[in-house]
């Protein structure tokens, strides 16, 4: 997988988890864990996103 795609990968699967998130807080019954959980996966996804960009860069 070039990196490219897998910087595309990782930006679909943090939009995912965005849609997901809203649907959960529009949800009467949603439970703070999950929230705290989709909130942080999506933090360890734009950490990895921001990490492999800022790598990208200084290569060229």
């Amino acid at each position: 997988m070039s990196l490219q795609s897998h910087l595309s990968e990782l930006e679909r699967r943090h939009q995912a988890l965005d849609r997901e998130l809203a649907d959960i807080v529009a949800s009467p019954s949603s439970s703070d864990e999950k929230i705290v959980d989709i909130k942080r996966r999506k933090l360890l996804l734009k950490d990895e996103i921001t990490r492999l960009k800022a790598g990208v860069r200084s290569v060229h």
